[in-house]
């Protein structure tokens, strides 16, 4: 219990993410061990900055981590830290897993272990008749073999999948970019109640989080992690779907593409990916035949050494006006490459704005990400 105390409380400090919480973690045996070292031993951990040093001190000095926990615990009453039994397995094996998974809906403990297969499908917030066609074609499939459906439940494509799999009977998860009590698009707010009835619904943020555009880049992780293998369904050239299948390569998951037409904008993103080795969906039965040649859990590959080159890198970054908040990040990252805490020293931000403007920056194709959570500028 204490631990779990731990990570709501070192969760609080601004610019302690997700992959610093691991160091800590790791350097010390525990978050709450490293709660009462000196605060000059943290310095040791890779990316602890002196700045860094002095927010922690600071906020060890202000908060009582008995007293933090009991008010979360009273606005978010149902949530998972790595510390619980019941967190997600599969989240538990990327170098980034969310300190706090808040939930609501129905918990299968099964499902949490990795027993139960999930697949992400995910795409383009406009589809085309064939893309909303074959959303259904392939989560009834899925479906029917046992897969567990994961989305974000944004309109089009996440949308339909999670229709789709409820009225096929199945098991379906909505991972969500603000507080699992904030319902976004508005639209979707029975397909939220049928959710919470048969369904589960995840996110990383607190209740009361209200929609921004950079926390959707950081839910697509949580998709991708989550299954063992990622399907795009129809994506534009730049779309956050392409993110959620750069994220599941790196994270070792299969991506499945469904092939689309050169004249619909909505398919290039889709021909790009499986020009660069993802695996084409030729339909329902090729598909099914393909996800069970995937290996054990055990299995997955550990290093990127083993995965494809789905996202090479750019020839040379194309000229765009970047918004004040990726233009700052943008500026502290030099040409080198760059760990992600030391950008996040470097920029003054928070952890999770850097990491959301980091994937923006990747996605206009004006920053690479390296094996080891590490960032260039592309040449």
């Amino acid at each position: 219990m204490e631990e779990r105390e731990f990570w709501v409380v070192w969760s609080q400090i601004s610019g302690i993410g997700p992959v610093l919480l691991q160091r800590i973690r790791q350097q010390f045996g525990s978050l709450a061990a490293a709660w009462r070292v000196d605060p000059r031993e943290l310095g040791a951990v890779e990316g602890f900055g002196r700045q860094m040093v002095e927010k922690v001190a600071i906020a060890r000095s202000q908060l009582d981590p008995q007293k933090v926990y009991r008010e979360h615990l009273q606005k978010n009453p149902h949530f998972w830290t790595p510390a619980d039994a019941d967190y997600p397995r599969l989240l538990l094996e990327i170098p980034n897993p969310p300190p706090v998974l808040y939930y609501r809906g129905q918990v299968e403990p099964l499902e949490n272990q990795g027993i139960v297969p999930a697949v992400a499908i995910v795409g383009t917030r406009y589809p085309s008749e064939y893309g909303k066609r074959w959303t259904w074609r392939i989560t009834k499939a899925l479906t029917q073999r046992g897969f567990a459906i994961v989305s974000g439940m944004a309109k089009g494509i996440d949308t339909e999948a999670h229709r789709a799999c409820l009225e096929s009977g199945g098991r379906t998860i909505a991972v969500f970019g603000t507080g699992i009590d904030v319902i976004y698009p508005r639209e979707n707010a029975n397909l939220y109640k049928k959710l919470q009835e048969s369904g589960l619904l995840l996110t990383e943020y607190k209740s009361g989080t209200t929609p921004d555009k950079s926390h959707f880049p950081q839910r697509n992780r949580i998709v991708a992690a989550l299954c063992r293998a990622t399907i795009i369904i129809e994506a534009p050239a730049r779309s956050g779907a392409l993110i959620t299948a750069r994220i599941a390569n790196e994270y070792g998951r299969d991506v499945y593409v469904l092939p689309g037409s050169l004249d619909n904008p909505n398919a290039i993103g889709c021909l790009t990916l499986i020009n660069k080795g993802a695996q084409l969906i030729l339909g329902e039965d090729h598909l099914l035949e393909m996800l069970g040649e995937m290996p054990p859990l055990d299995l997955l590959p550990t290093t990127t050494s083993q995965q494809l080159e789905l996202f090479a890198e750019p020839k040379s970054a194309p000229s765009v006006e970047l918004d004040p908040p990726l233009r700052q990040v943008f500026d502290a990252l030099p040409p080198e490459d760059t760990p992600f805490d030391a950008i996040v020293a470097q920029a003054g931000m928070d952890a999770a704005t850097v990491s959301s403007a980091l994937l923006q920056l990747e996605l206009l194709g004006v920053v690479v990400q390296l094996p080891g959570m590490r960032y260039r500028r592309s040449p």
